[in-house]
């Protein structure tokens, strides 16, 4: 089995898959209700609230920061999780037991992790996810995409090629670094919007640095076009859900808010067809594609 199998087929095991499509998705639906460029929004600020609501709701649905399990007693507050949710995102978002992901910055760039597996967020242009110019992106993101490669013999690269495009970091230096093996292993989660249309594009993979049209991924995965399970689905429980058999106290006893209590908690599957959102004179759109 190679890496990129190894890691989808755990990843979606433990229910890590859904959860970050499920948060992609909330950010994206949410971003779009508030954009408004009669109010002055523009692109920037679509994408600035789009990683910020995205940051939000992994935080979330993985009990992260101030989504944690309490200490003392080892709950958390529903009212604080679920706050400003839509009702659609209150009966779709995974069940994933606290402490299962962790959040684990690297260098002051958010990321999560799951095991032994780190992610990272990266945004991008649509349309051109396959092609991010890592070199061209930050010192971190640069140190990740130069990790030692999953290929037994990799090619590492010229210390003439490469290089920074903002000469803020020697090469020489992030090689080093990369070199070093991160621990753990970091990967990235890249994600895009069209505004006009509302399609989105979301890949999980290995990113690898790339000068001269050279792949920007050793591997990747569109998370919006395989199907993930979710709590409910027979056989499908996430980790900590009432049939995964964790007895996770911090799962278990979280309550839904009180106007959401009625929804059938068997139904929070994401859904494995793409949202695709568009905005037309102001009023929001939602159809499956």
């Amino acid at each position: 089995m190679g890496e990129q199998q190894e890691v989808i087929a755990e990843l979606r095991a433990g229910g890590v898959l859904a959860g970050i499509r499920w948060a992609y998705e909330s950010a994206v639906r949410r971003s779009l209700e508030s954009f408004c460029e009669d109010d002055g929004h523009d692109h920037a600020w679509l994408g600035m609230t789009r990683f910020t609501l995205f940051r939000d709701r992994l935080d979330r649905v993985f009990s992260c920061e101030r989504y944690a399990v309490s200490i003392d007693d080892g709950t958390r507050d529903a009212d604080v999780l679920y706050a400003e949710l839509s009702e659609h995102d209150l009966t779709t978002m995974p069940r994933i037991a606290p402490g299962h992901v962790t959040r684990t910055d690297l260098y002051g760039s958010a990321g999560w992790t799951y095991g032994d597996r780190r992610f990272l967020l990266a945004a991008g242009e649509f349309g051109r996810l396959r092609t991010l110019p890592w070199s061209e992106r930050s010192t971190t993101k640069q140190i990740v995409a130069m990790q030692v490669s999953p290929d037994p013999h990799p090619r590492q690269p010229s210390l003439f090629e490469e290089v920074p495009a903002d000469g803020s970091t020697p090469f020489d230096e992030l090689l080093r670094a990369a070199q070093r093996h991160l621990d753990p292993v970091t990967y990235m989660v890249a994600h895009s919007l069209d505004a006009t249309t509302g399609d989105a594009e979301l890949l999980f993979g290995r990113p690898k640095l790339n000068v001269r049209g050279d792949p920007a991924w050793h591997w990747h995965e569109d998370l919006l076009a395989i199907p993930l399970a979710g709590t409910g689905e027979p056989g499908a429980a996430e980790p900590g859900s009432a049939d995964s058999g964790s007895g996770d106290p911090g799962t278990a006893d979280l309550g839904a808010p009180a106007e959401a209590r009625h929804q059938d908690p068997g139904a929070s599957a994401v859904p494995d067809a793409a949202v695709r959102l568009r905005v037309v004179k102001g009023e929001r759109l939602r159809d499956s594609g």
